[in-house]
């Protein structure tokens, strides 16, 4: 992927904990970094977080920021990883809903993948938004007023939405067209 010089100082906090996918954390923290956005992974404990390959213990990370210190206005854009248990563990966080509620409210923008939407369900934020993630979470999308699509990459307004592991390039291009369209404070532009 060609470096996006648009991409240099974007400050981009990854919301994740122990379960996250590690393909997920990983690819598209690569491709932000190499496009010159800092990165910050933001948890709520401290130390590292334990990726998964699916069920199988991959890889730790360190946290950069608790998320009970972190603040949603440092921050232009919102990556949120996947994995089962990670965001099944951050979407009962009340801190996470708030961060990614304020982050909205700003019109900031938010990528997010695989079981990743839980917590934007959880925060009371996907009711008429068009989506897509993991299958079997499609009926959480469905019952929280969302509109769930099988593809691999759904783009509404400032969200970008991708379904699994295997939808990672789709999803990092996607991703750093929305991130490109956001510079200091400006406003996202509405998809057409």
């Amino acid at each position: 992927m060609p470096e996006n010089k648009s991409l240099n100082r974007l400050r981009v906090a990854i919301l994740a904990t122990d379960g996250v996918e590690d393909a997920e954390l990983r690819e598209p923290r690569e491709a932000l970094d190499k496009a010159g956005a800092k990165t910050t992974l933001i948890a709520p404990k401290q130390g590292s977080i334990q990726s998964f390959n699916h069920f199988d213990k991959a890889d730790e990370f360190k946290v950069d920021a608790l998320l009970g210190d972190a603040d949603p206005k440092e921050f232009d854009a919102v990556l949120l990883p996947g994995g089962a248990l990670n965001a099944d563990t951050l979407r009962v966080q009340s801190r996470a809903q708030e961060f990614v509620r304020e982050v909205d409210r700003q019109g900031k923008p938010i990528a997010v993948i695989c079981h990743g939407p839980w917590l934007l369900i959880s925060a009371g934020l996907v009711k008429g938004r068009t989506m897509t993630s993991y299958h079997t979470i499609q009926d959480d999308i469905r019952n929280a007023g969302g509109k769930w699509q099988d593809q691999e990459v759904v783009r509404d307004r400032n969200w970008v939405s991708s379904r699994q592991p295997s939808d990672i390039p789709a999803f990092n291009q996607a991703t750093m067209e929305l991130f490109s369209e956001k510079t200091g404070n400006d406003k996202i532009r509405s998809a057409a």
